[in-house]
């Protein structure tokens, strides 16, 4: 009983480390900086429907109700792969984390922002968990790595035209 508050610790230390490494297939992010105002990213990526405009390997997306912690949705791939998607985590206009299920593990993409003297940073964030994880970050991490700058690019001269 005495070594829970040290296990506890370990596994705090672990994942606060974890943001401290570098990018890999498995766990990776990518960040711009806009002039844009945060509303305008946050707009941009609460409107599920209109997701496929900006994220350039999607084929389609939709949500079935109000975007907020609890929403449950479904993307398709330009391959056709459709996945059902759930908000797990949500902080109004600040940030939000989806879950994606995978066959014994999950896929999961945290969006957020801050903005300071002007400047809105926005960062999105992959990573893969679970039995598969290791494997789906193999077949898919380095694709979905690849993609980010672009994406990114391309919401920020969508929030930029506004």
């Amino acid at each position: 009983m005495r070594f829970i508050p040290f296990i506890i610790m370990a596994i705090i230390f672990t994942t606060l480390k974890a943001q401290d490494k570098a990018p890999t297939n498995k766990h990776f992010w990518y960040t711009l900086e806009t002039t844009a105002s945060p509303g305008a990213i946050w707009q941009i990526w609460t409107d599920v429907p209109n997701w496929k405009n900006w994220d350039t390997g999607l084929k389609d997306a939709s949500i079935k109700r109000a975007f907020g912690l609890g929403a449950k949705g479904t993307i398709t791939s330009l391959e056709d792969r459709k996945s059902k998607f759930k908000v797990v985590a949500f902080e109004e206009g600040r940030s939000y984390t989806y879950k994606t299920k995978l066959p014994l593990g999950s896929l999961y993409v945290k969006r957020y922002l801050k903005t300071e003297n002007g400047i809105t940073t926005f960062t999105h964030e992959v990573w893969f968990k679970g039995l598969t994880g290791g494997a789906f970050a193999n077949a898919f991490g380095e694709k979905f790595r690849k993609m980010l700058p672009e994406v990114l690019q391309n919401i920020k001269h969508m929030a930029e035209s506004q």
